[in-house]
């Protein structure tokens, strides 16, 4: 079934598509929603959270590019599905999640599905990211501007995938990192996600008149009128 629903958007990597259709997803929906598990809708998680469709975690998952000895970051764990998938396509993950009751239960449906290559940590990654470099990383919720933190924390040729935008319009984007301080983006397809909890927003302008005053020689003066904007 997954299958089907994948490939119409143009995920075509046998191995993506092996990993979407051996694991079972419907174990890391939550119990309210076990029958919405293959349909291309996203599944409420709680607070606020919702997980992927089917058809955007296999254009990730085939975006990114995964070898077996890759160590891929994700930030935003979810429901546990996506990091599993990511697990059986790389070498080791590091799945990090705001809130600590969805780490948990995302440990507990790992373990199982018989996956131990994962690491899992409640972290906010606009505070703070783990300290090592990766092959991949996957931002599973969107941003409104573009982070070049998470650039940073790619090894050399490594590759990110991130949804920057706000609703209606949102593009998700492959970035490579060519380079020491370089690196390439693409974008792939249009598509509005919920976004990263405390993720980076746009600046938000108020325009402020100014009138100023400079005093002169015989009660004279200048009256200046100028405009300020100041980022909220």
């Amino acid at each position: 079934m997954i299958d089907q629903q994948v490939r119409a958007w143009t995920v075509l990597d046998p191995a993506v598509l092996d990993v979407l259709s051996a694991l079972p997803r419907e174990e890391f929906v939550p119990a309210t929603y076990v029958s919405m598990a293959f349909a291309d809708t996203e599944i409420p998680l709680g607070h606020g959270e919702f997980m992927m469709t089917p058809t955007v975690e296999g254009r990730v998952l085939q975006a990114l590019e995964l070898g077996e000895n890759d160590h891929v970051l994700e930030i935003g764990t979810g429901s546990g599905f996506l990091t599993a998938c990511l697990a059986k396509l790389a070498g080791t993950v590091m799945s990090i999640d705001i809130y600590e009751d969805l780490v948990r239960d995302a440990t507990r449906k790992l373990a199982g599905a018989g996956i131990d290559n994962v690491e899992l940590r409640t972290m906010d990654a606009t505070r703070e990211l783990p300290g090592d470099r990766y092959d991949a990383i996957a931002v599973t919720g969107s941003i409104e501007m573009f982070d070049p933190r998470f650039v940073d924390a790619l090894r050399p040729g490594g590759r990110l995938f991130v949804v920057v935008g706000s609703p209606p319009v949102m593009d998700a984007r492959l970035v490579r990192r060519t380079g020491d301080n370089d690196w390439k983006s693409e974008s792939l397809f249009e598509k509005s996600i919920g976004p990263l909890v405390h993720g980076t927003l746009a600046p938000q302008f108020v325009f402020s008149i100014r009138r100023r005053f400079t005093p002169g020689r015989n009660h004279l003066g200048v009256c200046c009128i100028y405009v300020v904007a100041i980022a909220m």
